[in-house]
């Protein structure tokens, strides 16, 4: 099977006229793209179908909420198309299209301006990687690096490998979801991760499963196909108002994924980016739902970490009681905040840590001999 791509709500059947007019304003502005292999999860008799919600235009989308850029990945942008936050890590955006377009994006920004910040040339970003031998392991993303041609992103990968110091290179894809296909059909790439996921220098697959229905006979078949190959797939979610948002559907989706031998990672709180209104729902609302799937998951099913991708970090939320809501960060771009703990007064109506406001207390983590 090729899956048909489809970039106008004209093409989508299930779609009439007065909804396509009702929508117009919505993808005027943010813009739509699908397959047909994906728009057939939908049951179309739903209207709050969470697969519907995941990829059709949502009239939510206009009221005003966000920022384009709501984790300042501009402030870490140290070569064209190359982030560096954490030192020990490099993102690499390769790519400026992807397989579907999530109505969540956080990066929507590269498809509704002129933002640059995927470069097709990569040399200066893989120069900024050789100069930086703290650096040892990238992120390969976008966009979707498995859009681009495979001759492409092996030659990407490739010149990866030759930079001794990098161990992981980690693909973040929700390829897998919207097209495994891609993967099915093309030996080509399931060769360049035979090739370069070595025994001591893994290749990790970064999939987006949102919702245990993605989770197809053909997607089963791809995520087998990679480990196969010798990749190691992870997966990652957004928490999404209206698709994964209960704690049975988060926890099915974490058994099932664990069954297949993928690993949660982490579940992110929805960042308030401009038209992801619909979708957010607040910090400790979405902490009870996490704890609560992972509650009645299997201790591989319930490895996932709950974090919030602030611009300083990722701050995981630990803990809540009625009066107080826990964060440490998992990861910092400054080195001394790095398992920092911090205890809030708890604000039920908090959609992003910047809205926490009364610190009650913190601590960080002392190096040997008591040093910072």
């Amino acid at each position: 099977m090729k899956p048909k791509y489809l970039v106008s709500l004209e093409q989508v059947a299930n779609i009439d006229a007065k909804e396509r007019a009702e929508l117009k304003r919505v993808t005027d502005l943010f813009a739509f793209r699908s397959n047909d292999y994906y728009l057939s999860l939908i049951n179309w008799e739903d209207l709050k179908d969470p697969i519907r919600r995941l990829i059709i235009p949502n009239p939510g989308e206009l009221e005003p909420w966000g920022h384009l850029d709501p984790s300042s990945e501009h402030r870490y942008t140290r070569a064209p198309g190359l982030q560096h936050k954490y030192r020990e890590t490099a993102l690499m955006l390769v790519s400026d299209a992807c397989g579907g377009l999530c109505r969540y994006c956080f990066r929507k920004r590269l498809f509704i301006k002129d933002a640059r910040e995927v470069n097709k040339d990569v040399s200066k970003g893989l120069d900024y990687i050789r100069d930086h031998p703290e650096i040892n392991n990238v992120l390969l993303t976008g966009g979707d690096p498995l859009t681009l041609e495979t001759g492409r992103l092996t030659e990407i990968i490739r010149q990866l490998r030759d930079i001794n110091h990098i161990g992981i290179i980690r693909i973040g894809t929700k390829m897998l979801a919207y097209n495994p296909y891609r993967i099915i059909n093309d030996p080509a790439l399931l060769d360049m991760v035979r090739q370069y996921s070595l025994d001591d220098k893994r290749i990790y697959i970064i999939a987006q499963f949102n919702h245990p229905r993605e989770l197809t006979e053909a997607a089963r078949q791809a995520v087998s196909l990679l480990q196969d190959a010798g990749a190691i797939v992870m997966n990652q979610t957004p928490l999404l108002r209206g698709i994964n948002d209960h704690p049975g559907v988060l926890a099915g989706l974490f058994n099932k994924l664990a069954s297949i031998g993928i690993h949660p990672y982490y579940v992110f709180q929805c960042r308030p980016t401009v038209g992801n209104k619909p979708f957010a729902v607040p910090v400790e609302e979405s902490y009870r739902i996490f704890e609560q799937a992972r509650a009645v998951c299997s201790g591989l099913a319930k490895r996932a970490r709950f974090v919030i991708s602030h611009a300083t970090g990722k701050i995981e939320v630990v803990g809540k009681t009625d009066e107080y809501t826990f964060f440490k960060y998992n990861q910092a771009a400054n080195p001394d905040d790095r398992g920092r703990f911090m205890i809030y007064k708890s604000n039920p109506n908090a959609y992003w840590f910047d809205d926490y406001t009364e610190l009650v207390d913190e601590g960080r983590v002392r190096g040997p001999s008591g040093a910072m």
